[in-house]
């Protein structure tokens, strides 16, 4: 069976579902953590009219998420917000405030601020998730070296809050599971050995054998998942390039 479609998307939700898991929005972990809970977290990057798709199977199956959404075009969608809030899902800030400001953190700050508030003009925006731009020199999670997203009512950023030694992290980054070697900034600190799993197919028999560990959070680039050929063929072809670009990158940092 063909990956990253939305067939396969939708056997997932349905073994997790099953699963006898609790679904937590970010938010909800961060401040009431289930030991068994399920994080269903959303990258909004590109091509946002996915996220329907994904919020609306969600919704269908009782099951709530967070989606993260950047403040450019392809991403921001004034009415897509509000009717993916209205499902029940959480709303956060998808930040990238360091590459608009070429590194200026005083400037990321500022800019920060701005953004915040042109989502919450729209949205409850209670947490918020860097976005890894990883054709950015720039670390988007360094503006908090000199100022605090406490300061405005933020109760939680995943990569710096979370106990990734208790909870467990899968990420389609890279268009696979297992990516860590093409991930440049989507990467969490844990010095625990956790399962590796290389596709969603993976993912599933674990659940259904009682071995996928929680509690889990799941990242999903929902731009990925598509039941139409030609632009899954697309994807997948650009996402292959895109691999080695980065994993040329990490490797020349090193």
């Amino acid at each position: 069976m063909r990956d990253f479609t939305i067939r396969q998307y939708i056997s997932l939700l349905d073994q997790l579902k099953q699963s006898g898991g609790t679904f937590q929005t970010v938010s909800e972990y961060a401040t009431t953590p289930a030991q068994q809970a399920i994080i269903l977290r959303h990258d909004i990057d590109d091509r946002k009219e996915h996220a329907r798709t994904f919020a609306q199977l969600q919704n269908e199956r009782g099951i709530k998420g967070t989606y993260y959404f950047r403040v450019v075009p392809e991403s921001f969608d004034h009415e897509l917000i509000q009717e993916i809030e209205s499902l029940g899902h959480e709303i956060g800030y998808h930040y990238e405030d360091m590459d608009f400001a070429k590194g200026n953190r005083h400037e990321a700050y500022r800019l920060f601020q701005i953004h915040l508030e042109k989502l919450r003009a729209i949205a409850t925006i209670q947490t918020i998730c860097m976005h890894g731009s990883p054709r950015s020199e720039y670390d988007n999670k360094d503006v908090w070296k000199d100022f605090s997203y406490r300061n405005h009512e933020i109760i939680a950023e995943p990569y710096l809050d979370f106990n990734f030694d208790v909870l467990f992290y899968l990420t389609d980054t890279g268009r696979m599971w297992d990516g860590k070697k093409f991930s440049i900034r989507d990467e969490i600190a844990t010095s625990k050995t956790w399962p590796r799993f290389h596709s969603t197919s993976d993912i599933i028999l674990a659940i259904n054998n009682k071995k996928l560990p929680l509690p889990v959070m799941l990242n999903f680039h929902p731009q990925r998942w598509t039941d139409n050929r030609l632009l899954w063929t697309k994807e997948l072809i650009f996402q292959s390039l895109k691999n080695q670009i980065k994993k040329w990158r990490k490797n020349r940092s090193k």
